[in-house]
């Protein structure tokens, strides 16, 4: 879900059908909030005290999407996040919207989740699910219930909306909610699904922790997410240029402490979770970027960047730092998959 807020810095924001939907129930902050630059992991997460999160993080994210939901489902449609393409492939502006589905069912096979009418997941939380794509499309494949729980009030609503036009009332409801205090009962989902909301949260392990507490016994957890490079045995922290680069990122965007894929897997293992596997897919999701910086650059999306500000101009300078964080192959886009232990 993160890039949404990216792409929103290089397009139109004040007069978006987005913002207008907001109302009475968005809270907008009067200014944007302070934000502590991350603290990159040197040592596995599962063993560090989270470093508190930056003030006005929430109410940041939350406005984020709040504006720039609109634009891109305008765009790209109701998937907020990556495409998985092969790697090496030329992919078209056709192929963006089927390369994101791709990345749902890519992520369900690695989880080796069934489609088994009797094991296939009945029950689904979708955590930072946006304005619903994933709800949506796990519900209607698996003919699940499915909660999605998000920080944008303009979010839920537009997916709630989504899903009645659907005819989906009835399987799908969004609220909103933090991942990080889930408002469901322990054991409660078959299926917990977070697509590109890891990267949101300050604290990981209370995050992890959250997605097994809500899982059934014997459930899936599936996180797909931006992480940064693992490293090697003989540092203890990221190279001062990559710091740097990582810093600039997380300046723009709202993203708080950054983990390496075996900090998940530290973490998963230190919450007695089984099945633990993780993958790359960097090169899998390497034609997106250069396609959200080209869908920017249309003649209403520079003219809008040029009249709109400094802090979007900003946006859209750091943008192409994502491209070149995983051509340094210090961004890591990362699928981390486990299960619940199951009832005795």
């Amino acid at each position: 879900m993160a890039h949404a807020a990216l792409l929103h810095s290089a397009l139109p924001s004040t007069s978006s059908a987005a913002s207008r939907r907001r109302g009475r129930h968005h809270r907008a902050p009067s200014r944007a909030p302070r934000r502590r630059l991350p603290r990159l992991m040197a040592s596995s997460t599962a063993q560090q005290a989270p470093a508190p999160a930056p003030q006005g993080l929430k109410e940041g994210i939350a406005g984020l999407y709040d504006e720039s939901s609109g634009v891109w489902e305008s765009i790209w449609g109701d998937h907020m996040h990556h495409g998985f393409y092969d790697s090496g492939e030329a992919a078209s502006m056709a192929d963006h919207r089927r390369a994101q589905i791709r990345m749902i069912e890519e992520a369900l096979a690695f989880a080796d989740v069934p489609d088994d009418p009797e094991k296939k997941p009945k029950t689904i939380v979708d955590v930072g699910c946006g304005i619903g794509g994933s709800s949506r499309y796990l519900a209607k494949k698996y003919g699940a219930q499915c909660k999605g729980i998000t920080l944008s009030p303009v979010q839920a609503e537009r997916g709630n909306a989504l899903a009645a036009a659907q005819g989906l009332s009835d399987q799908v409801s969004l609220q909103v909610a933090d991942a990080l205090e889930q408002p469901f009962h322990d054991g409660q989902f078959d299926l917990v699904w977070s697509m590109e909301s890891g990267e949101h949260m300050p604290d990981k392990r209370k995050f992890v922790s959250e997605l097994a507490r809500v899982a059934a016994p014997g459930g899936t957890i599936i996180i797909v997410t931006w992480c940064h490079r693992n490293l090697e045995p003989s540092e203890t922290s990221l190279k001062p240029d990559e710091v740097s680069l990582l810093k600039r990122i997380c300046d723009a965007y709202y993203l708080p402490d950054w983990c390496s894929p075996s900090d998940y897997v530290s973490i998963a293992k230190s919450l007695s979770l089984e099945g633990i596997k993780t993958a790359d897919w960097s090169e899998n999701v390497a034609p997106f970027w250069p396609a959200v910086i080209k869908s920017a650059l249309t003649w209403k999306g520079i003219t809008s960047l040029l009249t709109s500000g400094w802090k979007t101009i900003r946006g859209a300078m750091v943008m192409p730092l994502m491209i070149q964080g995983y051509k340094k192959g210090l961004i890591k886009f990362t699928v981390i998959t486990c299960r619940k232990p199951g009832a005795a």
